[in-house]
């Protein structure tokens, strides 16, 4: 990479930092740390929330979808649009009317209140996991960006250097800092897209040898080079890339599953519910949110995505070492090495890094919280305006880091990893908090064991579907324990076939069918329809709940968060019953 364009990077590094630093010495206590005063307009929110949700996701996953399918790809974020909508209308006047969640910090306090201590620690548990895992996924994603953008840095040390700057400013300045660093990097990423990222793109898959801006403001060159674009696009491309139908239902159903319960469990979202003003302005800010998502960022992200692979499929990235078959989610980091001349390159760069970092920061953020406020304050009494909180609260953002900047040295895949993370959160609590806000019967033993084996059968059904064969596999193992699900005429004949047409057999089995394989049970199954293993965790949760609340439903009505644990929120006061 040229001086210039690093050092154009390096420089917006060095002011994300110098924002934390900036709040690090604003902020005075948790309250601060954690939901930024409770004071936040719409305008910083909305775009801290499409921020978060959309980041490293949108940057890599996103275009990787738009490599591999093309514009139907952008139907994932259509998911975001309905839950965001969904969570404005329902979720936001719940939570912002009731005055007992007036000086809560996070979602799983919710719990504490509806239910008992209990059920409140494991949805603390269960959303920092969660949430370390999606801060991992951030890491991974600008890791990913990094290694396919500068010569000779390899994907570990990429997820160094993407680790500590996250990490770093997140530490400093807490909420704040992370909400007025999503709007900075929000404006720095839509002008890298709407005025670089895409335009230059587009244009270079027609053919442009080099970019001289005297000629960008021509109008018929602008034309005839677009034309030439479109044409080499329709020659490239199948025609399905370009269609929105390019998609079947179940890969539908299994995002809306994921995606659209995120907004009603995601401590992140909740963060900024408090964060801000009033009812109104919440509203507003979801409103905002959704409708960037979709169509705005969908379709940006699924455009540089398909002339991705249109720069593949003509031989761009050869240069670049990339060989015959490029992995989807390098496409569009190899798609802007090849294509932006020094200086853009450094914008558009810092473009990129500014999504990730945006729900990196979050990410970090909410699983501190939960640590801090969900399962340390269940054990030991925290006093939210002690200083002492403040350094507690920075040094497990700080610890939650660095576990996550290990966790992506372990995980290859950015979306997949994002979305297992939705899914272990959305499985474990989306029903009990249902029920909590919106069912009058209460049960604190159907919350607790539909979040915990909701959680599990996700988790269970998810590690343990069998993937495609890498390079590495053992062939002969994986076609034994698929032989049921071969053609009758190729069950008792496979072992005579070659290598690669038992790989060629092997991957037609595992695409065609979410075969689940459970070694120390010895039990091998189909999932219907292959529907994602997310929809199976929610029933069994949904099931549990209901069955357990009408069979065991709680004696009291009293909500006791603050008479049966430790916990950093400011007490409320309790209704007196007449005698």
């Amino acid at each position: 990479m040229h001086y210039i364009d690093l050092s154009i990077f390096v420089l917006y590094m060095l002011a994300m930092l110098g924002v934390g630093f900036y709040f690090l010495r604003k902020n005075e206590g948790a309250e601060d740390y954690y939901v930024g005063g409770r004071s936040m307009s719409s305008s910083h929110i909305g775009l801290s929330v499409v921020a978060t949700d959309v980041g490293g996701g949108f940057s890599i996953g996103l275009g990787g979808l738009g490599f591999a399918m093309g514009l139907s790809g952008a139907w994932m974020l259509f998911t975001g649009l309905l839950g965001a909508w969904l969570a404005a209308v329902f979720l936001i006047p719940k939570v912002k009317n009731n005055p007992a969640f007036a000086n809560f910090f996070t979602f799983p306090q919710i719990f504490g209140y509806y239910f008992n201590a209990r059920v409140a620690l494991l949805a603390g548990i269960i959303s920092a996991i969660g949430y370390t895992g999606f801060t991992s996924s951030q890491i991974l994603a600008g890791a990913k960006l990094a290694s396919g953008t500068f010569v000779d840095l390899d994907l570990n040390t990429a997820l160094l250097i993407m680790g500590i700057i996250a990490v770093v400013y997140t530490v400093m300045g807490g909420l704040k800092a992370v909400i007025y660093t999503d709007t900075i990097q929000w404006a720095i990423l839509m002008g890298g897209l709407v005025f670089i990222g895409i335009p230059v793109s587009f244009l270079a898959v027609g053919g442009m040898d080099t970019l001289e801006f005297s000629r960008m403001l021509r109008m018929d060159y602008l034309s005839a080079q677009s034309t030439k674009s479109m044409a080499a696009i329709r020659a490239t491309l199948p025609p399905e890339f370009l269609s929105l139908t390019n998609i079947s239902w179940q890969q539908i159903v299994n995002w809306a599953i994921t995606i659209i319960p995120i907004w009603f469990v995601g401590m992140t979202l909740y963060q900024r519910i408090y964060a801000c003003r009033d009812v109104k302005t919440a509203k507003r800010a979801w409103y905002i949110a959704g409708l960037f998502e979709w169509p705005i960022m969908a379709f940006m992200g699924v455009s540089l995505g398909i002339l991705a692979r249109v720069g593949a499929e003509q031989g761009m990235f050869d240069a670049l070492g990339a060989g015959a078959v490029v992995d989807p989610e390098t496409g569009l980091p190899m798609l802007l090495r090849s294509v932006l001349p020094v200086g853009l390159m450094g914008l558009m760069l810092s473009a990129y890094f500014s999504a990730i970092l945006s729900t990196a920061d979050s990410c970090l953020m909410a699983s501190s919280g939960n640590i801090v406020t969900d399962v340390l304050s269940h054990f030991f009494k925290i006093d939210p305006e002690s200083p002492k909180t403040l350094r507690l609260s920075q040094l497990i953002t700080l610890l939650v880091g660095a576990f996550a900047l290990w966790l992506a040295t372990m995980m290859t895949n950015v979306l997949d990893l994002m979305l297992y993370s939705y899914a272990f959160m959305v499985s474990g609590l989306f029903i009990p908090v249902l029920g909590a806000l919106f069912w009058k019967r209460r049960s604190s033993l159907a919350a607790f064991w539909a979040m915990l084996i909701g959680g599990v059968v996700t988790v269970v059904l998810q590690v343990s579907m069998l993937a495609l064969p890498g390079s590495d596999a053992d062939l002969l193992t994986l076609a034994d324990t698929l032989k049921p699900y071969f053609a009758p005429e190729l069950q008792t004949t496979w072992l005579n076939l070659s290598e690669f047409e038992l790989r060629a057999l092997l991957e037609r089995t595992l695409s065609a069918n979410s075969i689940v394989h459970i070694s120390w049970l010895n039990l091998t199954f189909t999932l219907p329809y292959n529907l994602d293993p997310n929809l199976f965790g929610l029933t069994a949760s949904l099931i549990l709940y209901i069955s357990l609340t009408i069979l065991y439903p709680d004696i009291t009505k009293k909500k006791t968060w603050q008479t049966t644990t430790a916990s950093v929120t400011i007490p409320i006061p309790q209704p007196t019953t007449p005698r």
